[in-house]
């Protein structure tokens, strides 16, 4: 068996090579008549051990020597180089006369893949004969091979070819490899399932358009419903294996949405997101607060969605919206926690210069100075900030820039540096001074409001 499989490999590793010589030819950098410099020294030493006792030790360290050189001219995306320094390897692989088969690895088809895909002069033709025959190889990780492969067709643009790739994939039997390969067949029924639901959706706009012009056509409706019921069968089952699905989750749950299926698209979204077995993910949280918001559910159930996805990620966009909804609500302790959450929100550099993010806090900020309740609550988010948001938020440089920029944002810091730092504040000064320099109503309204209220700034800085 072990000879077999060696006589396999020596006949596909000179076709293998062959594609590489290829390249090389193209690029002037070997020829077939030509050993490179930087093997001679490891051709010479295997060549003199191929009887000794210390091949095998030999032959291991050549062959590290040489992925060595493939993998820093990989790193440096010197391909030419790295197609010049595989060969070489394979070639070494084909004239090891030790009596243990040294088959290909999942390095070479993993190297000769990257190779392939970022050589100038590879064609599509040599990357889908390499892949056949890595797959001929590779029966332990055929799937994967077979994902490879639909990928790469797919950032080509060949959508038929990778549907047909992936179809074949799903079809292989072979023996006990089919059964250690189970969730890699489920990810190729996944993504076959994903060109199903391409098609789908390309054929519901169609039947969309035809309705639109009050025309009937029974034949695209019956190719829809038919991708429909492929896409849904090679999606559903991926997802009930706990990982990150985003792109198969949203498809399928746009499937159900359409055909009126809600129950289940809910059932779905909410084991995504709260079911323990799968791993912490945002967007599964996004995506089950986006359905019950299109659902029209309670607010009770959207601000509960939100507020997990908050302990998550509290620099999310949609934290303006948790907000928004926390604000309006007659509960003190939930106005309480929106003020929280919008104080997190611009902890980060991602909301510096949201002006929702401003204006939402200016707003709560400026309710609570003139209402002078709840001062406390302002107090208690400062003072963990207050050594570094001046320098983050209102540095004069920051002013000048926001002010340049964008007016609105300067205005909303503005207000809320007035009411933390007080009337002294480098951000508030300078701001100020120019709105009113510009003879900008709001801002001549501004400077009158902080220095109103400029008790409040001495009662939460503690003076």
């Amino acid at each position: 068996m072990a000879e077999q499989q060696k006589s396999q490999w020596s006949r596909t590793g000179g076709k293998l090579r062959k594609y590489l010589l290829h390249l090389c030819f193209q690029t002037h950098v070997i020829h077939s008549s030509q050993t490179p410099d930087w093997a001679k020294g490891i051709k010479d030493s295997q060549e003199g051990l191929a009887s000794s006792h210390e091949h095998k030790l030999s032959f291991k360290k050549s062959k590290e020597v040489c992925l060595s050189y493939v993998q820093d001219a990989i790193l440096q995306k010197q391909w030419r180089r790295a197609a010049e320094f595989l060969t070489f390897y394979i070639e070494s692989l084909e004239k090891d006369y030790s009596i243990e088969y040294m088959g290909p690895s999942e390095i070479t088809w993993r190297i000769g893949t990257e190779i392939l895909c970022n050589h100038s002069h590879s064609s599509i033709g040599e990357f889908n004969s390499f892949i056949e025959q890595m797959k001929t190889l590779g029966v332990k990780r055929y799937l994967k091979v077979c994902l490879e492969h639909a990928f790469h067709l797919l950032c080509n643009g060949l959508i038929d070819e990778a549907y047909q790739n992936l179809s074949l994939a799903e079809s292989w039997r072979f023996g006990e490899q089919t059964t250690a390969q189970d969730k890699d067949m489920k990810l190729v029924q996944a993504y076959r399932g994903l060109l199903d639901y391409y098609s789908w959706s390309k054929q519901k706009n169609i039947l969309l358009e035809y309705e639109q012009d009050g025309l009937e056509d029974s034949s695209v409706e019956r190719e829809m419903h038919s991708c429909f019921r492929k896409a849904a069968m090679g999606l559903k089952e991926i997802i009930k294996i706990p990982g990150v699905w985003d792109l198969f989750v949203k498809s399928y749950v746009d499937l159900l949405e359409f055909y009126g299926d809600h129950q289940e698209a809910r059932e779905v979204l909410s084991e995504y997101a709260y079911n323990s077995k799968f791993p912490a993910n945002p967007n599964a949280h996004v995506y089950f607060y986006q359905f019950l918001k299109r659902h029209g559910a309670s607010k009770k159930s959207l601000i509960s969605a939100l507020k997990i996805l908050h302990d998550i990620v509290p620099s999310h966009e949609l934290m303006i919206d948790f907000n928004i909804m926390l604000q309006k609500s007659k509960k003190r302790k939930k106005r309480r926690l929106g003020l929280e959450v919008i104080f997190a929100a611009l902890d980060y550099a991602g909301s510096k210069e949201n002006v929702k993010a401003w204006s939402c806090l200016a707003r709560q900020v400026k309710q609570i100075v003139i209402s002078e309740k709840h001062l406390d609550w302002i107090k208690e988010e400062w003072n963990s900030r207050k050594d570094w948001w001046p320098a983050f938020h209102f540095s004069r440089y920051l002013a000048k820039r926001n002010w340049q920029e964008n007016e609105s944002l300067t205005y909303e810091k503005a207000l809320v540096a007035g009411v933390l730092l007080g009337k002294d504040c480098k951000y508030f000064k300078y701001v100020s001074h120019q709105g009113c320099k510009a003879q900008v109503k709001r801002f001549r309204t501004l400077k009158k409001f902080v220095n109103r209220h400029s008790p409040v700034y001495l009662r939460i800085s503690g003076l």
